[in-house]
């Protein structure tokens, strides 16, 4: 089967999914009413500078104040060439309060943390990122023949010279620009180059704090980042949007342009390719394994873990090669529920415990290759004494699960609720509390169903003991809009 690309556009929302060989491995959501913020250039003001912590607070016009590090800070020359140096800068010799900077937003806010900004400034195209305060010009790793990456750079430098430009700034040449034409690296530099004027044009013109430059929509970010050689179809099913992604191909990457397809199936899209199945799994904790083992995937604001059990999985050998292969088959769909979650952070990995070194280097080795094609980066250290992996995932955008999911109102993100038994016995307490204060002959407990339900009936012994030990009527009333944990004692 062959990698695909599915976008499900309507006006509030936009959604898309990577599907390789039929099975989905990422998925990006975009709504009108919260776009991300990635990549969007803006004119900031400085609200705090904190030196303890070597940062600053930026309002660049949210709702949370954004956050810049010292090391996100640029020094430039008087060529506006970016300077480096390796002696840490006190932080109140590079910013202060009310000082106006262009930023770009680096981390989209996550929870309750504001944006993370950088003044390292680029602007990203097909072929190449435009970085305006370098001179440098780099090659994506993944381009690993040397001939090929000296052709691109060089390339990029005689494009630079025929422009009368070879100052303009530094680039570095994408994943997608190998075996790429001169023409495509023309264009790409001839677009950032007018970019990059209309941002510093905008910045002079702006009043703090304010927006001046956004990045492209979700669809056509996916063309111009997403859309490589393995890509083979790239199916839309809102005939509107479908046509501006063809109208953006043929001018910023003409080679996409015959892969675009307007899919009119009667049955939606992520139905048909079984997406929405898939993201419903993806909010659950339980993953289930082919084998009969099983995941357990557990995120905080912490860290993520992943817990692995053998689960009904017997093997037909014996308890080691049982362990192995649960452990292996774990490591690769682990791999992929991090891209599809978008799980990034801290991450633990709890294997089942395995007694031969050999057994543990495979799994290691399988983890690391199902890690290959995650775009993500990330960072392995090897398995500790008590058989845990600890990873990194670069995150710059929020989880599928806090994108599409909020707090429970119930249990505000414990996970649990307190037993009808123990709110029953805090009823208990404060009765005692409220016969003690106040002079009255009956008190009535307003509690949810399942808690009046204990208080009637198991616990009933308990409740006449109460009545004569404080000398009052006791009378209870069902109040449908409460949750287990709440309950009100009102004196009548």
């Amino acid at each position: 089967m062959s990698d695909e690309i599915l976008i499900n556009a309507t006006p509030v929302q936009t959604r898309v999914a990577l599907v390789e060989s039929g099975v989905l491995q990422e998925v990006w959501v975009e709504r009108r009413s919260h776009k991300g913020l990635v990549g969007n250039i803006y004119l900031g003001k400085v609200m705090r500078v904190l030196p303890g912590m070597q940062a600053a607070f930026v309002d660049i016009g949210l709702e949370r104040a954004s956050f810049l590090h010292a090391s996100d800070l640029v020094s430039l020359d008087e060529n506006g060439v970016e300077t480096r140096s390796d002696a840490e800068r006190e932080i109140r010799a590079v910013v202060s309060e009310g000082q106006t900077v262009v930023v770009q937003v680096v981390k989209d806010p996550l929870g309750s943390k504001g944006a993370r900004l950088t003044t390292h400034l680029s602007l990203s195209s097909r072929y190449l990122v435009y970085m305006p305060h370098t001179r440098h010009i780099g090659i994506s790793q993944r381009i690993e023949a040397e001939e090929e990456r000296d052709r691109l750079r060089g390339l990029v430098q005689q494009v630079l010279a025929d422009a009368g430009q070879p100052e303009a700034g530094g680039f570095i040449v994408r994943t997608a620009a190998e075996g790429v034409a001169r023409e495509g690296i023309e264009d790409d530099v001839r677009i950032l180059l007018k970019l990059w004027e209309s941002v510093t044009e905008a910045a002079r013109h702006a009043s703090a704090p304010a927006l001046i430059h956004e990045d492209l929509p979700l669809a056509m970010r996916t063309l111009r980042d997403e859309v490589r050689g393995n890509i083979e179809k790239v199916r839309v099913d809102s005939p509107e949007v479908a046509e501006r992604l063809a109208r953006f191909a043929a001018q910023f990457v003409p080679e996409v342009a015959g892969r675009i397809e307007h899919f009119a199936g009667d049955r939606p899209i992520f139905d048909l390719y079984g997406v929405e199945d898939e993201i419903e799994k993806a909010l659950g904790k339980r993953v289930q394994l082919k084998s009969g083992g099983y995941l357990i995937i557990d995120q905080t604001e912490a860290m993520t873990t992943i817990d692995v059990n053998t689960g009904a999985f017997v093997g037909s050998r014996n308890l080691e090669e049982t362990i192995l292969k649960t452990n292996l088959e774990a490591a690769g769909a682990l791999a992929r529920q991090l891209r599809v979650r978008n799980l990034g952070g801290i991450i633990i990995i709890d294997f089942i415990d395995m007694k031969d070194p050999e057994h543990r280097r495979q799994v290691l080795r399988n983890l690391e290759r199902a890690l290959e094609r995650d775009h993500a980066r990330t960072a392995i250290s090897p398995l500790s004494d008590l058989g845990l992996v600890q990873m990194t995932r670069k995150r710059t955008r929020e989880s599928l699960e806090r994108t599409l999911c909020e707090t429970c109102a119930t249990c505000q993100g414990r996970g649990t609720v307190k037993s009808a038994e123990t709110v029953c016995y805090e009823i208990f307490r404060e009765i005692l509390r409220e016969a003690r204060s106040y002079d009255n002959d009956t008190l009535l407990v307003l509690a949810a169903q399942s808690v009046v339900d204990r208080l009637l009936d198991e616990e009933s012994g308990n409740v006449a003991d109460l009545e004569e030990q404080i000398g009052k009527t006791i009378r209870f009333q069902v109040e449908s809009i409460y949750t287990q944990e709440q309950y009100d004692v009102v004196l009548l």
